[in-house]
């Protein structure tokens, strides 16, 4: 379980640091002000749910995820003008990154003693909240405060794990449908224009 969560953890940091570091690449941030919006939405939201849980924040007991964020941003670096081509790239790895942490945010929450109710809630904060420090560092409306259907996907995907672990699904396969589940439902409200 533990090895899991550190598994989803690493690469929802790795996502969301990517998709942090390449927005502002795209306002023309130096080297140092990517590197800590990186950091700010892929920890961000990790960090408000730990202090909500009483536990020390992740990042702070490994190095793992400030290194992680140095090489989403060495990937934004050397790929820059591969990913200025890819319009939807941000959008990916912010499903990706929203997906990755609201299942991480779940376990974690149930591994705490919390109940179902509040691991679902605390999946919602671990994914979104990131996403609202992002807006706020690059002086954008947060995507959680438009039509889109964003922190709806959370809460599909925590109902989602929560019946599959219910039902003594294996860990593994309720963590892949989850996150199945949360990035479906993100990619066709997008596509189709769905919002609530």
């Amino acid at each position: 379980m533990m090895t899991l969560q550190r598994v989803v953890e690493f690469v929802g940091t790795f996502a969301f640091a990517l998709s942090g570091i390449r927005l502002a690449a795209s306002k023309h941030y130096d080297w140092l002000g990517g590197f800590v919006c990186g950091v700010a939405v892929a920890i961000g939201g990790g960090t408000i749910r730990d202090v909500m849980l009483g536990v020390r924040p992740f990042w702070m007991l490994s190095p793992i995820y400030l290194i992680c964020t140095l090489m989403a941003q060495g990937v934004v670096i050397v790929f820059h003008h591969y990913l200025k081509r890819l319009d939807n790239t941000w959008f990916l790895f912010d499903t990706l990154g929203l997906a990755l942490f609201n299942i991480a945010g779940i376990q974690k929450t149930i591994d705490s003693g919390f109940p179902f109710w509040v691991a679902i809630i605390m999946g919602c904060i671990t994914g979104a909240a990131g996403g609202v420090i992002r807006g706020g560092l690059l002086n954008e409306e947060p995507v959680i405060f438009h039509k889109e259907i964003y922190a709806m996907a959370c809460i599909l995907g925590g109902l989602t794990y929560w019946a599959l672990d219910s039902m003594g699904v294996s860990l593994y396969v309720t963590t892949a449908v989850a996150f199945l589940v949360v990035c479906a439902i993100r990619l066709i409200a997008v596509r189709y224009h769905i919002s609530l």
